[in-house]
């Protein structure tokens, strides 16, 4: 019998985290478990630092951002919050929404929001959980928040944010989403529900829309994978017919071996180049499409 190799504890740790991110199991079974393996060291540093996410301060002078409320008819709460971030300057600008993951408006996906006004868009990352608090400092509590929404109104409340940020006055009347994780499988969604009203879209390794609802997309797509995340990956083959068949607008980029969440450069499943060519990608995909 071989031995089993760090390559592939490696994995079933990045595994486990999977597992552990999208609220199957906990930390404790998570840490449990990796230490079972003999990898507690690397399933504690695949926890995030936020610190390291942090590319784009608050007060760069090249953006101006500061927290929103918006009506939310549908959802959770009749106003939600969200930080919204602005390129110097007068406007208007193509506008940008940015979903976060399933654990509410951390810092990494507020410094996304300021990467995108930096790259010229207006930006609006809305925080889901908002209604019970706002992002609450932490993953785990996030997490455990977020689970308890109501799911159909917490899509409601992204696709409020979406209209508000379309009609903003700083606005071009062009829209973008693009989003991670969770906020990967609303933009597919988001897709659905806006029609016609979303130029385009960006979803970083998400849960493909309901293939019923692909012919309602009227949106360019870019869509993102990670090689080695067989959840979402899985998805694909019928989401890529229902598209072809709906005459859809779409570009598919699946990055060599990268983990679900390579773009999050808060733990070490980031991939850098992978990380970076996709947004790289992002950002010209939006350029053309929201001119």
């Amino acid at each position: 019998m071989n031995a089993i190799t760090q390559q592939e504890i490696d994995q079933q740790v990045f595994d486990l985290y999977d597992e552990y991110c999208h609220g199957r199991i906990d930390r404790r079974e998570f840490l449990k478990r990796a230490s079972a393996l003999g990898a507690l060291t690397f399933a504690l540093s695949l926890l995030p630092d936020y610190a390291r996410a942090q590319t784009i301060a608050f007060t760069d002078s090249r953006i101006k951002g500061h927290y929103v409320t918006y009506p939310s008819p549908g959802g959770n709460a009749a106003t939600m919050r969200g930080y919204l971030v602005q390129p110097a300057g007068a406007g208007p600008f193509p506008a940008v929404l940015v979903v976060h993951e399933n654990r509410g408006l951390n810092p990494y996906i507020e410094d996304v929001a300021r990467r995108a006004a930096v790259a010229g868009f207006l930006a609006l990352a809305p925080d889901g959980l908002a209604p019970l608090g706002g992002y609450p400092g932490n993953d785990d509590d996030g997490r455990e928040l977020q689970a308890k929404l109501d799911q159909a109104k917490l899509r409601a409340d992204m696709l409020n944010g979406a209209k508000f940020l379309k009609s903003h006055k700083l606005a071009s009347g062009k829209l973008g989403v693009t989003g991670f994780c969770w906020g990967g499988g609303t933009t597919n969604w988001l897709a659905t529900a806006l029609g016609a009203d979303l130029q385009a879209g960006a979803p970083f390794y998400g849960a493909a829309a309901a293939s019923a609802d692909v012919p309602k997309i009227k949106a360019a797509l870019l869509i993102h994978y990670a090689e080695n995340d067989p959840r979402i990956d899985e998805m694909w083959p019928a989401y890529e017919q229902a598209l072809k068949s709906a005459g859809a607008r779409y570009e598919m980029h699946m990055y060599p071996g990268t983990q679900h969440g390579f773009h999050n450069d808060s733990t070490p499943r980031y991939n850098e180049v992978a990380a970076k060519l996709a947004w790289d990608r992002t950002v010209s995909h939006f350029k053309k499409y929201l001119a």
